[in-house]
């Protein structure tokens, strides 16, 4: 064991991880990243198949982003947005706007997903309160729905490690049935197959109910768009976005689209909103808006929006709220390196054809395997369940942890994977080539193999 594991062992506390399972086996400390692989210090390389956690986008130390990250740092690295602003912050946020599906025309920047969701949250709330309307409080989210960690963000989603023992702190809202759990979805196909329309359909209904019988009660609606990364990888039909718009606007409901996740080409373009031709009242962004490289999130609003809180300082009507590293000028300086390197290398046109790609290598390894359920897979996003008998749908218990046996069994192979709970989540950089992607796949479906022998 290093001295760095020793110390590891001693000082962190690391996030959604059980301390008595790290603490049996040496974690990898990772030194530095090199394009698609992150370099431990011993000197080995690891494919990154999950971006360093969804977010990162065209590989590690992409020479255009680190000079423009060195560049910015020499000028300016910290300068608050309260009472003040900065050139990067300007040019993002114009970029920004014109980028985004009209008519979102306001950026506030904060510096995480689950921070520019709160903050959704905030507006969402105060809107409604400022515009005549202080009795629409509540808020709708989809079933397994996740938006982050922090409180408001919690209570939004759905999860029993979560949400069991924290009602006190934590505030009830609707909850909607999502299209993929109307019906069991065996051989999904494209995310517009027959199955998905028909549950569409079916949670539209739902939505409408809701709507009919609460919508007096209700300010905003929160979802994530086109598909559910954190439950699992599970797709909605573009349809469903169009009709939980049409639903909102018929009902005077706002409509927020976290685009934490999917946002920045994960989905195949670069909003997933743009697929159903529909703009959301708020959109969430974070991750890939950096393209993984230094903390930062924005939360963009249409002008009707921002207008609810114009007026004089006595009036109260400002949004007090903010952080500290919102709208950093060094993350700032780096996002706008980001989209200049989607321009220059057309990055999501080549995501689709690596996401083709990715999904041949899927077909050839995944599908096969005894212990995995159908794969999902909308874009770059893919996630398949590891089970006890895959005809059945039987589990292995908990406790023994396959999925997690897997991520093991392929970090011995120099791929890192990472699970949540039963499954399986590959979510490679949009550029990282189609060799390997073949490697990715194909040593997640050895290392499956292994941990589900026996």
């Amino acid at each position: 064991m290093s001295r760095a594991t020793e110390d590891d062992h001693r000082y962190i506390w690391h996030p959604f991880t059980a301390t008595e399972e790290w603490n049996s086996y040496d974690p990898l400390v990772i030194e530095r990243g090199d394009g698609f692989f992150l370099i431990d210090e011993n000197g080995t390389p690891y494919l990154d198949g999950v971006s360093s956690i969804w977010c990162n986008v065209h590989g590690h130390g992409h020479p255009r982003i680190v000079e423009a990250m060195k560049q910015q740092a020499e000028r300016l690295c910290h300068s608050t947005m309260l009472g003040l602003t900065h050139e990067p912050g300007i040019e993002l946020a114009r970029r920004l706007v014109e980028m985004t599906p009209q008519p979102l025309t306001r950026v506030f920047y904060t510096d995480s997903g689950s921070t520019s969701v709160e903050v959704a949250i905030r507006m969402a709330f105060q809107f409604m309160r400022q515009t005549g309307r202080p009795h629409k409080t509540r808020f709708i989210s989809l079933v397994d729905g996740y938006h982050g960690d922090t409180l408001g963000s919690v209570s939004l989603g759905r999860s029993e490690p979560f949400h069991i023992g924290y009602e006190p702190i934590t505030f009830e809202v609707f909850k909607l049935r999502p299209p993929f759990l109307h019906e069991p979805v065996a051989g999904l196909g494209p995310v517009d197959d027959d199955s998905l329309q028909a549950a569409s359909a079916a949670s539209l209904d739902e939505l409408a109910g809701i709507l009919q019988e609460h919508g007096d009660e209700i300010a905003a609606i929160f979802l994530e768009p086109l598909v559910q990364g954190a439950a699992g990888i599970w797709p909605q039909p573009p349809s469903f976005l169009r009709g939980v718009r049409e639903l909102c606007d018929r009902h005077d409901v706002l409509m927020v689209c976290d685009e934490v996740a999917t946002g920045f080409g994960r989905t195949g373009t670069m909003f997933a909103v743009e697929q159903a031709g529909i703009c959301p009242d708020i959109l969430c962004l974070a991750k890939g808006l950096t393209a993984g490289y230094v903390a930062l999130a924005a939360t963009l609003a249409t002008d009707a929006v921002y207008a609810a809180f114009a007026g004089a300082y006595d009036e109260y009507k400002t949004l007090f709220h903010g952080h500290t590293y919102g709208g950093n000028p060094l993350a700032c300086a780096t996002a706008i390196a980001n989209l200049d390197v989607f321009a220059e290398e057309d990055t999501v046109a080549r995501a689709r054809d690596h996401a083709e790609a990715l999904g041949g290598a899927l077909d050839r390894h995944i599908e096969p395997l005894e212990h995995t359920g159908p794969v999902r897979r909308v874009g770059t996003m893919v996630g398949f369940d590891v089970y006890a008998d895959a005809a059945s749908g039987r589990r292995y218990p908990a406790a023994e942890r396959r999925c997690h046996r897997a991520v093991l069994a392929a970090r011995e192979q120099g791929v890192i994977v990472r699970g949540l709970g039963d499954t399986m989540v590959l979510m490679p950089p949009l550029s990282m080539p189609p060799d390997l992607l073949e490697r990715l796949v194909a040593t997640t479906a050895k290392a499956i193999d292994s941990a589900t022998a026996g």
